[in-house]
């Protein structure tokens, strides 16, 4: 009977650990510090049509940022995808943006082809930078960041992101 417990016992805390472990693999450490994140926050940026936004204008909201370029075969991939979640997400109060590694001029042409109706802000390849105080090391595109709506990093992802990877972000902070 004793030997029984114990097996149990053991059992039971291999149940645990096996489980805290894939609980927590799917989920990277922030590598953005606060103030990356407030950077971010604090960052004006002209949108397609000139016109200069604050990221600030969304705090409170949970903010997926999209770094991107029309160049850039994954962001062309994967812009659909991401205008599809903001259409979705949109009730739930969560802001898509895209910010642009690139001209405006080139924004403008590739919207003209492909469609988008969150945010579009022109940065250039100073959004490198912005980029890489955010977690991407590599500074290579496309990179996704969601800051939830306290303005802390939740969730950052270099390459092409899936629905579901931006749905399993966003899925706690809804």
């Amino acid at each position: 009977m004793a030997k029984r417990i114990v097996i149990l016992v053991i059992l039971a805390l291999i149940g645990l650990a096996g489980g805290f472990w894939l609980g927590h693999r799917n989920q990277p450490a922030p590598s953005a510090s606060d103030a990356a994140v407030a950077q971010l926050l604090a960052t004006r940026l002209p949108d397609l049509k000139g016109n200069d936004q604050a990221l600030s204008q969304w705090k409170g909201k949970t903010l997926v940022v999209n770094f991107w370029a029309p160049w850039c075969g994954p962001c062309v991939e994967e812009m659909p995808d991401l205008q599809a979640l903001s259409t979705e997400f949109g009730t739930k109060n969560v802001q898509f943006v895209g910010i642009g590694i690139d001209t405006a001029q080139n924004m403008i042409a590739f919207e003209q082809k492909v469609k988008v109706d969150y945010p579009l802000l022109v940065a250039g390849y100073a959004g490198t930078d912005l980029a890489r105080a955010l977690g991407n090391k590599a500074g290579a595109l496309p990179f996704t960041v969601v800051v939830d709506p306290q303005g802390r990093l939740h969730y950052e992802k270099l390459g092409r992101i899936t629905s579901d990877e931006v749905r399993t972000a966003l899925k706690p902070l809804i």
